[in-house]
């Protein structure tokens, strides 16, 4: 199924310069008046009221399997960039969060591969997608799956936190389009698993993320390994952060179309700030929180977002926490949940901020206001995507006055201002009406739980053999006095036999026949086996198996 797109008509207008500098009023394609590039033509647009992606040169193929996904008619994002990237040009896209950017890239990258002679090698794809978020380069796959499978293409998805194994054999089997995150890519192609000299389109999306994450030096070798003259395409907010060097450095005079300026409020979209004490900001956030609709919650810190949805969760409100302390398995299960809608409530770090999308949250809530008015608008883009209504809400606490008024300013919002406490009518209003109270799970599940340090690790592993040597060789566990290893786990030691009964230093069975000892110490066996606790030890060492698993080890 596609994600991100709904059909909508699309109304269009198209502006062409034959100029080879074109400046735009709203700052793009230059920076501080200053034109930044030569361009083939710049394309300001809105779009064409009859478009439809037959008409835009898209095949028939792909055609029908967007319309078997519920897509029938292009965004205005689409039907700007289509014929142009169609037609093999360079191209420069922008258009705000939930513009429909994913398939403008994917149709062309699609149909011009299907159409091409060449043919796929091992370890040697057609196409490149890079993307700044493991969960961006899901997203992005999951839109491309369809319409690849519809003409025979093979895509995959590379970046880190798993094991590179199957992505390896991916490669290795042979693939037409990856999607990835520049720094698990370079790593591959130093090991000498991937080559990018059979690339003909590389596309680099939210090219201004991997910016602010400082993968652009990254970027750029990975764009050097690619043939000089293949086709290119950037998506991006902005041009600032060093995107305009990717720009002049590796695009042959490129088709501009920005359908939105750099500060781009969503007319759907209502924002609000609610004014709290610190006492009350969490009993007001449970509130929100508690209806029936999705709702996005965004934190500054990793350990604020987990502690929050233990919060929620132990006050009746199910909720899955996302951030980079969380394994790459328990990301996507606590993603799944959210997106299934079998857990309503996300609590997120800005890691959710670009790339995610799921259908239908209601409402965002900056619990943590962001520092800076681009992080605020992608946060908010979340919710109204595509044309749907949200709400957006603020939380403010009275030290953070000053701070939120700039950040609104510089979003050019102007936001319904309200001074609230727990059972505020404007918070039930906007809540709706409270979801069924959901009593906590036991506290077993390991989706919130971070990955262990290297140091720990290695800690934890050097106890568990001390202690398994100390057991077989019966010896105390250390020196200074501690128990030995029979007593450490909650088992008394044998107790030394009497002097008048046996030879010093023999067990009580050394006198027995050799049949009668291998019995008593079976029956031995499996009575401290049936009696005695789980060992430490052994949980340990499972452990170390489990987050060696998590981690690629």
């Amino acid at each position: 199924m596609f994600v991100g797109q709904r059909s909508s008509a699309a109304h269009f207008v198209r502006m062409v310069s034959p100029l080879g500098v074109f400046a735009v009023s709203n700052g793009w394609p230059s920076i501080n008046g200053q034109p930044i590039l030569k361009l083939s033509r710049t394309t300001m647009s809105t779009t064409l009221a009859n478009e439809t992606f037959a008409s835009l040169g898209v095949p028939a193929t792909l055609v029908t399997a967007l319309a078997e996904n519920g897509i029938s008619e292009p965004f205005p994002i689409q039907a700007a960039t289509l014929p142009d990237a169609m037609a093999g040009h360079d191209l420069l896209g922008r258009g705000r969060t939930g513009s429909g950017k994913t398939l403008a890239f994917a149709i062309p990258t699609v149909a011009l591969l299907a159409a091409s002679t060449n043919k796929r090698r091992t370890s040697r794809p057609r196409a490149l997608v890079l993307v700044p978020t493991r969960e961006l380069a899901n997203q992005v796959s999951e839109v491309f799956r369809p319409l690849a499978k519809a003409v025979g293409l093979r895509i995959m998805s590379i970046y880190g936190g798993v094991g590179q194994g199957p992505q390896v054999n991916s490669l290795r089997g042979g693939v037409d389009i990856v999607i990835a995150c520049p720094g698990r890519l370079e790593d591959l192609i130093q090991q000498g698993h991937c080559r990018l000299d059979d690339v003909e389109i590389t596309v680099l999306d939210e090219a201004d993320h991997m910016a602010d994450l400082g993968f652009l030096p990254g970027v750029r070798r990975l764009l050097e390994a690619t043939p000089s003259d293949g086709q290119r395409l950037l998506f991006s907010a902005t041009l600032d952060n060093g995107v305009d060097i990717l720009v002049k450095r590796f695009m042959n005079k490129p088709v501009v179309h920005s359908l939105d300026p750099e500060v781009s409020p969503v007319t759907t979209m209502t924002h609000h700030v609610f004014a709290v004490t610190r006492d009350d900001k969490l009993a007001v956030v449970r509130e929100l929180a508690s209806g029936h609709d999705r709702s996005l919650l965004f934190m500054r810190t990793k350990h604020s977002a987990k502690k929050l949805a233990q919060q929620l969760t132990k006050s009746g409100i199910p909720a899955v926490d996302l951030h980079g302390n969380l394994s790459q398995n328990a990301r996507e299960r606590n993603l799944s949940a959210f997106a299934s809608g079998s857990c309503k409530v996300l609590v997120a770090t800005d890691i959710a901020a670009r790339g995610i999308h799921v259908d239908d949250i209601a409402l965002v809530i900056h619990v943590d206001p962001p520092t800076e008015h681009k992080a605020y608008l992608h946060r908010s883009g979340r919710t109204a995507r595509a044309g749907a209504e949200g709400i957006v809400i603020t939380m403010m606490t009275p030290d953070q006055v000053s701070d939120v008024k700039a950040l609104t300013k510089a979003a050019q919002i102007s936001p319904i201002v309200t001074r609230v406490a727990p059972g505020h009518p404007t918070t039930l209003e906007l809540a709706g009406e409270p979801a069924p109270h959901v009593e906590p799970a036991p506290m077993s599940d390991v989706a919130s739980t971070p990955r262990m340090s290297q140091g720990a690790r290695n800690a934890r592993s050097e106890s568990t053999i001390r202690a398994n040597q100390a057991r077989k060789s019966g010896r105390p566990g250390a020196s200074s006095g501690r128990p030995s290893s029979d007593q450490s786990w909650g088992r008394p030691s044998s107790p030394r036999p009497s002097s008048g009964s046996q030879s010093a230093g023999r067990p009580a069975s050394a006198g027995r026949p050799s049949s009668e000892r291998r019995s008593a110490n079976a029956t031995n066996a499996s009575a401290a086996a049936t009696n005695r606790p789980s060992t430490p030890s052994a949980g340990r060492t499972a452990s170390n198996r489990s987050t060696r698993h998590r981690n690629g080890a």
